[in-house]
């Protein structure tokens, strides 16, 4: 489909690994691989920054952003330490992906598992306008839990 949004990629080091991927016709977001060199165990409540062996060029007002896997959070309970996190259209070097251990075992990451899925999107650039005061809501200042949920 020639409306895709086209996006350069350089590989690092893992020529032998696939590159990023929709793992179905609607995913929103494709799934990024563990470029290690060799296992890492990441212990219970620790984390650690594992290289995906690739970089990316994005077009001027775009946005790669890095998540966690579902499937890895609901059965080892492995999440991002920064999610989402973000890769800005200028950022050339390769992205690493900081995984987390929330789980009760340690967990082992081997060259070529699915770690995080990248979701592409566009950016909005806002100009702040420095005002005394702010038009009034029904919500008001009201913050956490203020609907008592």
């Amino acid at each position: 489909m020639s409306g895709k949004l086209k996006i350069k990629i350089r590989r690092t080091d893992c020529l032998d690994l696939p590159l990023p991927s929709y793992q179905t016709e609607h995913s929103a977001g494709m799934d990024l691989m563990a470029a290690v060199e060799k296992d890492v165990v990441i212990a219970p409540g620790k984390w650690g920054l594992v290289p995906t062996g690739i970089a990316i060029e994005l077009p001027p007002g775009y946005e790669a952003q890095i998540r966690p896997r579902s499937g890895l959070a609901a059965k080892y309970g492995i999440s991002l330490v920064n999610t989402p996190g973000t890769v800005d259209s200028d950022y050339r070097g390769e992205i690493k992906v900081i995984l987390i251990n929330f789980g009760d075992a340690p967990y082992t990451v081997m060259r070529g598992d699915r770690i995080a899925q990248m979701v592409i999107n566009e950016v909005v650039h806002a100009e702040l306008v420095h005002v005394e005061e702010l038009n009034a809501t029904k919500r008001g200042d009201g913050g956490f839990g203020h609907t008592g949920q």
